[in-house]
């Protein structure tokens, strides 16, 4: 009896892997064993970096919303703080983006938040 070698399936496998591989250097992205191994590699960063991504934006805000406080004469802390005090539900991705492109709002939000 034949073997059983089930062409279709194994070569769709291997299309699929050298087909995400596209674009890697070298070997990379043209033998499948060498790609199957960067491909997986590349999987298990993006798996990490999906949460990595929202760490790395909640410090970009907050660093913002501590330079634009500073120009008010007040610190980060001290402008949550007085805003969870009056209980203003505004957050931090809002606070950061009027920090940076509309200080006259934002310069607004500190007084309130303050007086």
């Amino acid at each position: 009896m034949p073997r059983s070698q089930n062409k279709v399936a194994s070569h769709r496998r291997r299309k699929r892997i050298l087909g995400q591989a596209k674009g890697y250097w070298g070997a990379r992205s043209k033998v499948y064993t060498v790609a199957k191994h960067h491909v997986d590699k590349g999987m298990q960063y993006a798996y990490r970096d999906r949460r990595t991504k929202k760490r790395t934006f909640r410090q970009l805000w907050i660093t913002r919303i501590n330079a634009g406080a500073r120009l008010h004469g007040t610190t980060y802390s001290r402008l949550i703080a007085a805003l969870n005090k009056k209980e203003i539900d505004i957050n931090r991705k809002i606070l950061a983006d009027l920090a940076a492109n509309n200080p006259a709002a934002f310069a607004e939000v500190v007084k309130f938040a303050l007086a």
